[in-house]
Parts: C-alpha cells; sequence; structure tokens
C-alpha cells in the first residue's frame, strides 16, 4: 500500500512539472512573442499525452503482465482532464475574454475548435464518474462501456491537433500511431477468447 502511495505521488509530481516549468517560463517572459498560444499549445499536447498514457495502461497490462498499473489509470486519466481544462481556460477566458459570440463565431470558422469542444465534454463524464462511488452506482459492466468514450475523445483529439499544425503534421502522426497501437491491441485481445474457444 505504501508502494502504491509513493508511485501517485511521483506520479504527481512529474504530472505537474509540465505546468511548473511552464508557469515558470511565463512569469520569466520565456514564451516566446504569443504566450497565450504557446501555453495553450503546450496545455493541449499535454491533454493529449495523458489521455494516450491513460488508454496505454491496458495493452501494457495485458501483453506484459504489468498489473500494479492499473492502480494509477484513474489518476492518469484526471490528470488528461485537468491539462484539458486548463487548455479550454486558456482559449476560453485568456485568449477570448470569454466572449461567447467571439467564440462561437471561432467555431463555426476554424471547425477544428468545435472537435476540441467536443473531445472535451467527453471527457466531463468521464471525469465525473471516476469515484469508486460511481461504479458501484452505475455498475461494473455500464462504468465501463460508458469510459470506452475515452477512445473516441483520443481520436477527436488526435483529429484536432492534426487540423491545428496543418503543413508540419510529424507530432500529430505520432499521437496517431500510438493510439492507433492501442486500438489494435484492444482488438487483438478482445478476439483472443474467440481464437481460444475455436481452438
Amino acid at each position: 500500500m505504501n508502494d502504491v502511495r509513493f508511485y501517485k505521488l511521483l506520479i504527481g509530481v512529474n504530472a505537474l512539472m509540465p505546468l511548473g516549468l511552464l508557469l515558470f517560463d511565463w512569469a520569466s517572459q520565456r514564451l516566446g512573442p504569443n504566450p497565450i498560444e504557446f501555453f495553450l499549445r503546450a496545455t493541449g499536447v499535454l491533454t493529449l499525452s495523458f489521455l494516450l498514457i491513460t488508454l496505454a495502461v491496458t495493452p501494457l497490462r495485458k501483453l506484459f503482465g504489468w498489473n500494479q498499473l492499473i492502480k494509477y489509470r484513474r489518476m492518469l486519466g484526471l490528470f488528461a482532464f485537468f491539462y484539458g481544462c486548463l487548455h479550454l481556460i486558456t482559449y476560453s477566458i485568456f485568449d477570448k475574454s470569454l466572449g461567447l459570440s467571439t467564440i462561437a463565431a471561432d467555431i463555426v470558422q476554424r471547425p477544428f475548435i468545435a472537435i476540441g469542444m467536443i473531445a472535451f465534454a467527453l471527457l466531463v463524464p468521464l471525469a465525473i464518474t471516476s469515484t469508486n462511488k460511481m461504479v458501484k452506482r452505475l455498475g461494473g459492466k455500464n462504468w465501463a462501456r460508458l469510459h470506452k468514450l475515452t477512445y473516441v475523445a483520443a481520436i477527436l483529439g488526435v483529429i484536432h491537433f492534426w487540423m491545428i499544425v496543418k503543413s508540419d503534421i510529424l507530432y500529430p502522426a505520432l499521437f496517431g500511431v500510438v493510439l492507433a497501437a492501442s486500438l489494435l491491441a484492444r482488438l487483438m485481445w478482445l478476439k483472443r477468447p474467440a481464437v481460444q474457444k475455436a481452438s
């Protein structure tokens, strides 16, 4: 139990370190000519990174027998939501000054924003139902079905990133490869019981 607490503390410190560095660089005016845009991009990449790390837990656990990873999946998912919140706050408050008409017009003119909004909206019920009480209230099967939305959110997140960069697609392509590997691993494990029964 102490090991779990230690590793959770370690994950928490490392997960918050990028934010600490961003805030330090912001205060030191080291984020370039457009610090809001830099912060917006950085929090977006962090959201997607933690989302993909969360999705990688199950394949890694099944492929390598690292069953202990399941104890940290919820925490990793909540950090994805946390950075998603920062991403949305940076856009809506610091970039658009919470101008609803401006945000609405921006969504119409730039579809990738709408895709990002949908991806974040899918994370909200996942974060709300991340507690043990909600798992019991929904039931294990219903909870598992609901949390498959994580894959949809990740797919939309990759598309959102891809549409933003336009020409330099290296990084969104890398995220796409990682996501595809997670999905492929999941499909392989879903088919394996059927193959074993047939044999």
